[in-house]
């Protein structure tokens, strides 16, 4: 493709570059009707922004088509994080080469001395998080009195951050006669509010197709019993073998407890939130950068700026809490037109919850079992075939071993051994607590050593989408017994009644009060109490079937393939 409407150097740079043509985010902001205006632009992370506004605002920062010796900023940017401000800063580079430009940087983090040196010494661009920004403007080391542009990348999550004070500051320390690019993959109220505020008679261009869960990301959920949360993310992790996946939780704690757990596993993890140090956050995305580690556990806020090119799985280990930090969430992958995947791990009584926010979001997701041992083998299987019959050069040395090996050992059991040292070096897939226990097997009457038992009821039923593939381990876990030692599950309008044998009753009931508040109820709200005196007669009588139609249909199963 031809870039003719781009000034000589940046369309040289493209092409240099491998661009054959423009991304469609890029191509709406240099076309005649956005030259020259504030510009309030919708569109997804991975769509190409910052080559976007690169490209954008070269208009207001050549003469003659040519960059002026570089004095006080043309052009600030400002990014949500120091990984985001210095990847912008990279691109930039490469963009402005041929044009002369200077970038200077400041980001948290960094050497403030060294960056007030590079503000002094001067820069046409500078590209910054908004509070070292703030910071050196208010020590008098960053004059923004000859800005021309200014661009607010990712606007949304700095506004997310809590940076619209130190926005406002920088805004207001700029003329009022500068342009305003403003960058957002959504367009909440408050980003309009700050567009109304600071822009004039912007255009509004949006890139995001009515699919807002990206073109290059395919979307999957699994529904899980609460306690398999885990298991789902170890087999999810082996099923897909990413070449570099990150796992999203909602806190720091959790982060800390999975990371563990993973590494225990045998995965090569790293963790990224709050209370990582700067230095600690670099250390551990270099270790992804260099293959040490494939997987990455981390908060929304920690993962915010993180760009790795061979990121091609999210998994949301816990929910987002709506559509817009499903998209950042998943936004890390599927970048530059590469494919990749988003896993939402659903505990079956948010599975309806899920789904809505789906609907709303205009994402459609495939529902998928959790992979079982059987399944992830199987892909073990086509993966190590694959990898084996690959064609490698065999240096000498290595040839005399291998004749070393073939005199003694025949070629199947040298193969066999390849294999075993393949699989060696492959955590373990898990069995799910569930996996064996369908909805109807739980929905039994009489079994074998279940003739004295005490009935336990909880304030659930069908109301509350109760399935017993979820409240099967949340007996097990609030109760500290095995799945094999609670009888019939009956899932009543309001509430669920279930037996324990008499001889472990009073053990269960002492490890429920335990685990339950003042008002007897767990963190989520359920009740375990003591029946007394046995159902009716009649709940308990009547054919199997009877009993399992009288089940809720809960979206769980509505999904199983």
């Amino acid at each position: 493709m031809s870039f003719t409407h781009l000034p000589p150097a940046f369309a040289d740079a493209l092409r240099a570059r491998g661009y054959e043509a423009l991304t469609p985010v890029q191509n709406e902001v240099t076309q005649e009707q956005a030259d020259g205006r504030d510009l309030l632009v919708s569109a997804q992370t991975g769509s190409g922004k910052t080559v976007a506004f690169g490209l954008a605002m070269a208009g207001d920062l050549l003469a003659d088509g040519a960059l002026p010796p570089p004095a006080l900023p043309l052009s600030l940017v400002i990014a949500p994080t120091r990984e985001l401000a210095l990847q912008v800063a990279k691109e930039l580079s490469w963009l402005y080469a041929a044009a002369g430009g200077r970038i200077a940087t400041c980001v948290g983090g960094m050497d403030a001395s060294r960056e007030r040196r590079a503000l002094n010494h001067g820069a046409h661009i500078v590209v910054g998080t908004p509070g070292r920004l703030k910071d050196h403007l208010e020590r008098g080391a960053l004059d923004l009195s000859a800005l021309r542009v200014a661009v607010l990348d990712e606007a949304d999550e700095m506004l997310d951050m809590g940076f619209r004070e130190d926005l406002e500051t920088l805004l207001d320390g700029s003329p009022s006669e500068r342009r305003t690019l403003l960058f957002s993959a959504t367009l909440p109220r408050p980003i309009v509010q700050l567009a109304k505020a600071y822009q004039r008679d912007a255009l509004r261009i949006s890139t995001v197709g009515e699919d807002r869960g990206h073109g290059d990301i395919a979307y999957r959920a699994v529904a899980v019993a609460p306690a398999d949360i885990e298991h789902a993310v170890i087999n999810l992790l082996r099923f897909y073998e990413a070449e570099t996946a990150i796992l999203f939780c909602a806190t720091r704690d959790n982060v800390r407890h999975l990371h563990a757990s993973l590494v225990e596993r045998g995965f090569g993890a790293v963790a990224l939130s709050g209370e990582h140090s700067q230095n600690e956050r670099n250390h551990a995305l270099q270790a992804l950068r260099d293959r040490r580690a494939r997987v990455c556990v981390a908060t929304d806020v920690a993962a915010r700026g993180i760009d790795l090119p061979t990121l091609s799985l999210v998994i949301h280990v816990e929910l987002p809490r709506d559509a817009e930090v499903l998209q950042h969430r998943s936004g890390r992958t599927g970048r530059a037109g590469k494919k990749g995947t988003a896993v939402l791990i659903v505990p079956y009584p948010r599975r309806r919850r899920v789904e809505g926010m789906l609907r709303g979001a205009r994402i459609a997701a495939e529902w998928m079992p959790v992979p079982s041992p059987e399944a992830i083998r199987a892909q073990d299987r086509e993966r190590l075939l694959a990898q084996l019959l690959q064609p490698v050069e065999i240096d000498e040395e290595d040839q005399a071993i291998a004749r070393d090996l073939v005199a003694q050992r025949t070629p199947e059991e040298l193969a066999g051994m390849l294999v075993r040292a393949h699989r060696g070096t492959m955590p373990a897939p898990e069995e799910l607590i569930d996996r064996d226990s369908s909805p109807a097997d739980r929905e039994r009457g009489h079994r074998p050593g279940f003739d004295d038992v005490a009935w336990f009821r909880m304030n659930i039923g069908r109301r509350q989408n109760a399935d017993p593939r979820w409240i099967l381990p949340l007996i097990c876990r609030r109760g500290h017994v095995t799945k094999t030692e609670v009888g019939a599950i009956r899932i009543g309008a309001g509430e669920t009644q279930f037996a324990i044998p008499n001889a472990i009753a009073s053990r269960f009931m002492n490890a429920v009060a335990k685990t339950a508040d003042a008002s007897g109820e767990d963190e989520s709200g359920v009740r375990i109490e003591l029946l007394q005196g046995a159902p009716e007669p009649q709940q308990r009588r009547g054919p199997p079937q009877q009993r399992h139609s009288a089940r809720p249909t809960h979206g769980g199963h509505r999904g199983r393939r």
